[in-house]
């Protein structure tokens, strides 16, 4: 039995949204947690929810009704202020398109979360350094993006990410822009980091991406449709001959 501590809990959750008379239940009636080092793929094509739940996760949205306590914080009660603290401190973000700033280097790149918390300039480098040597690319940091590969920007936003050592790392389609060999390589690291203790949830419409996660949570039309480790995901169970990727 797992007894490490509870860092997402969803209870109920709808978010509605209007579209001048109509009324869409983006999510609806979502019920979910999360614990300490956990790796959780949310799995699921366009319009299932992922997408909105990812955003009520990362603290970008919030329920129409329903709770959300993120890391022990019930974030339904909080002020916008409150909230955006809450997630620049216990969240961090890794995107398809990287979100890079082009005329900025890699370190420059990363140090921006510590920039806007007011960090002293030499404590951001030795933190942006360190972050970046983390994901293998310490000898890539003066590089801007227009001369990095696409996975070595896709680790500049991962190292980015986890510059203030976040309780959750949230990745929204991490893979989605890079080839399949590339997508290994990413994917190889977030094991890593999973392995080292890191939380992490990652959104994905791949079920070979969603395979590589310790948990797959299956979402259609805003509901959950399963939530099983990945012994028990049946397509990740049959995929590739009953071996997992």
């Amino acid at each position: 039995m797992n007894n490490a501590r509870i860092v997402i809990r969803l209870q109920d959750v709808m978010r509605i949204y209007k579209v001048g008379s109509e009324r869409i239940n983006a999510l609806d009636g979502v019920s979910i947690e999360v614990r300490q080092n956990e790796y959780v793929a949310v799995m699921g094509q366009s319009g299932s929810g992922k997408s909105t739940l990812m955003n009520l996760i990362g603290c970008l949205d919030r329920a129409t009704s329903g709770t959300y306590e993120l890391d022990g914080l019930d974030t339904t009660r909080m002020s916008n202020a409150a909230l955006a603290a809450a997630r620049n401190e216990k969240i961090g973000f890794v995107f398809q398109s990287f979100e890079l700033l082009p005329r900025l280097s890699a370190v420059r790149n990363v140090e921006l979360p510590l920039i806007y918390a007011r960090n002293a300039s030499f404590l951001r480098r030795q933190k942006a350094t360190k972050a970046l040597e983390r994901v293998g690319l310490g000898e890539r940091m003066t590089h801007r993006p227009n001369q990095l590969s696409g996975g070595e920007k896709q680790r500049v936003a991962l190292a980015r990410a986890l510059i203030n050592n976040p309780s959750i790392l949230l990745a929204d389609e991490p893979t989605g822009n890079l080839d399949s060999r590339t997508s290994r390589e990413i994917l190889e690291l977030f094991s890593e980091l999973h392995s080292q203790g890191q939380t992490i949830i990652m959104v994905t419409h791949e079920s070979d991406v969603a395979c590589h996660a310790q948990r797959v949570v299956r979402m259609l039309d805003g509901r959950i449709l399963s939530d099983l480790p990945i012994e028990r995901d049946e397509a990740c169970r049959f995929r590739h001959g009953g071996q997992r990727l």
